[in-house]
């Protein structure tokens, strides 16, 4: 009988009993090894299916985008079968104000980088010449391709890559996270929390990138808190996917390097004359100091936004909430993750 009791408590600490599922800790890990199993394994089968194949630039860059489609479905599909939530839960609720939040990310994500680009030239601290080329440079082999070819490609390798990283950092860790901790410190509690924890893992992923600093993680790690408080007062992964997307893509085409990484086409070439503590230097705007006034810039136009499509701005208790597909033994939330 002890022992029967003894592992009926263990059993209890890594199982919800209410919901039969596996507790919000027990989730994540187990979502990790089989996503990045099934990574591993879904590299391998392209690996396989393309070693017959001459590996032209067109091959590169189509098993490059379909790595980070694929990819991500596969571990969006882990996710639901071991949550039991809805899609909506993870912020991918497809409804009219969803892609109202994408268009106006869209729009921010765009309009910061132009932005930067006025202010230094304003400023003399960047030089600027108009040159829609491609450059032997960046994760994908574009100078193979006429520049308006380039543009469109790596518009859609952007396109599955930032919003990747926002369903993924933001739409799945953030969520659990603040699920898991919502019964120890409070949902409001949990949900800053779990912003800042993904916000400073958001830093760390680009710490290898070159000519990466610790200032540019510290902007990185802030920029991912914004990106956070894109969901956590929208409940919505648009506007966080729509200017994730934008800001990379125009970065690129306006010559900026994208995190210390040059894209391969431009539109614009330009070569940061100004001090590399202001501009970023190699890393580009995202490593220096003129990243800090774009972050307050982009915080207020979202406070805007959320105030005038939401009418209050205000974190959403729902994020810590989920919403179950299936409910066994009871039809409330889970209050303990």
């Amino acid at each position: 009988m002890v022992r029967s009791d003894f592992i009926m408590e263990i059993r209890r600490y890594i199982v919800n009993p209410a919901e039969r599922r596996l507790r919000a800790p027990w989730r994540v890990t187990l979502w990790l090894f089989l996503a990045g199993f099934g990574l591993v394994l879904l590299s391998g089968m392209i690996a396989v299916v393309s070693s017959g194949v001459r590996v032209t630039p067109t091959v590169a860059v189509v098993r490059q985008i379909t790595l980070f489609a694929v990819g991500t479905v596969v571990a969006v599909v882990i996710g639901y079968l071991l949550d039991r939530r809805t899609l909506p839960d993870y912020g991918l609720g497809f409804d009219r104000q969803w892609w109202r939040d994408a268009a106006f990310g869209l729009l921010l994500g765009a309009g910061l980088p132009a932005l930067v680009l006025l202010a230094e030239l304003a400023v003399g601290f960047v030089e600027v010449s108009v040159a829609l080329a491609t450059i032997d440079s960046g994760p994908l082999p574009l100078t193979a391709f006429g520049p308006p070819v380039a543009v469109l490609l790596l518009g859609a390798f952007f396109l599955v890559q930032a919003t990747a990283e926002e369903v993924l950092v933001r739409g799945y860790l953030l969520t659990n996270a603040a699920e898991g901790l919502a019964g120890w410190i409070g949902k409001r509690r949990a949900i800053i929390v779990a912003t800042a924890l993904t916000g400073g893992l958001f830093g760390v992923l680009h710490w290898t990138n070159p000519s990466a600093s610790l200032l540019s993680v510290a902007n990185i790690t802030l920029y991912g808190l914004l990106l956070g408080a894109c969901y956590v007062l929208t409940g919505r992964l648009g506007v966080a996917s729509g200017f994730h997307v934008a800001w990379n893509y125009t970065l690129a085409l306006l010559g900026f390097p994208v995190s210390g990484l040059r894209m391969g086409v431009t539109l614009l070439s330009t070569t940061a004359t100004g001090p590399e503590l202001v501009t970023g230097g190699g890393f580009g705007p995202e490593g220096g100091l003129v990243a800090l006034p774009l972050l307050a810039v982009g915080g207020a136009g979202l406070y805007w936004w959320v105030r005038h499509e939401y009418g209050t701005v205000e974190l959403l208790e729902d994020i810590a909430t989920p919403q179950l597909r299936i409910r066994t033994r009871s039809n409330t939330a889970n209050q303990d993750g």
